[in-house]
């Protein structure tokens, strides 16, 4: 999401009478715009000026299109739109993404063909469609389940694992508005320290670990909206009409308190496949 601001009004940045700021758009119309917006890939641009995300301090594009300049062989698991992987400046001689979204498959090979990566339609829950060995590096934003085992099969040894993660309980100010209150286990799915025993356990050395909770801010209900279409795990099966009730309560609290206020949880994993050794 966007830390910039724009006209809430949407408009063309005028006041409104007397100079006054202009006056809240119609339920229904920030609805209506969220409801037509595209959702695919990870392209959040559309959040400019109506909701905002502090990024974490490790810098996960910037750090990873580094690995990337030094990597002879690379992987990006569940890519989405491929954004994040074509920020990189320089890409490795070969370059491979997984995604399993077809919409997303189709946006991701058309940003990424040109610069010669090649994308691969998997599904998120099946075995990766590579050889053992095949990559030096691996890298993914934000996957669905990071399967492990999979991730260690198609490392070379000495080769890494970089990826920012989704954590534990992350926006979940919104979730529990929607469904209520969630079971401890569910809260506490994706947590770091689960995911490193898992890690350890596939054979892999953690290298470093990191974890920060990160305030969000949704301006307007047209940003809610957008972000539970666009996240769809967040309230499975969301649709405007089921929850319109509560959704136009949302928007009145907005509108009269000032932004909904939530926090993202991340954590970030620089991981390495042992060197075997031939004593």
């Amino acid at each position: 999401m966007s830390s910039t601001n724009s006209d809430p009004a949407g408009q063309d940045g005028q006041d409104g009478q007397d100079g006054q700021n202009p006056a809240p758009r119609a339920f229904d119309d920030l609805v209506a715009e969220a409801e037509a917006a595209p959702t695919e890939g990870w392209d959040f641009s559309w959040f400019e000026g109506r909701a905002t995300e502090a990024r974490p301090s490790w810098r996960y594009a910037e750090s990873m299109a580094q690995r990337l300049a030094r990597a002879s062989a690379s992987l990006d698991i569940q890519t989405g739109g491929g954004e994040v992987l074509a920020s990189a400046a320089t890409l490795p001689p070969l370059a491979v993404a997984t995604e399993g979204w077809p919409a997303n498959v189709a946006k991701a090979t058309a940003l990424l063909h040109p610069r010669g990566v090649v994308v691969v339609a998997s599904p998120e829950d099946a075995p990766l469609p590579f050889a053992d060995g095949a990559f030096d590096l691996v890298t993914s934003r934000h996957p669905v389940k990071p399967h492990f085992d999979e991730i260690a099969r198609v490392l070379r040894p000495g080769g890494a694992y970089f990826a920012q993660h989704v954590g534990p309980a992350s926006v979940f100010e919104v979730v529990e508005y929607f469904l209520g209150p969630q079971p401890e286990d569910v809260r506490n799915a994706r947590h770091p320290e689960q995911e490193r025993a898992e890690a350890e356990s596939a054979g892999l050395d953690v290298v470093d670990l990191r974890m920060e909770r990160l305030r969000m801010e949704f301006h307007d209900i047209g940003a809610v909206v957008h972000f539970l279409r666009k996240v769809v795990w967040m309230v499975p099966g969301f649709t405007v009409e089921a929850y319109r009730p509560r959704l136009r309560e949302l928007h009145d609290r907005i509108q009269a308190e000032g932004p909904f206020v939530a926090h993202s949880s991340r954590h970030l994993f620089d991981l390495r496949k042992p060197v075997l050794s031939n004593a």
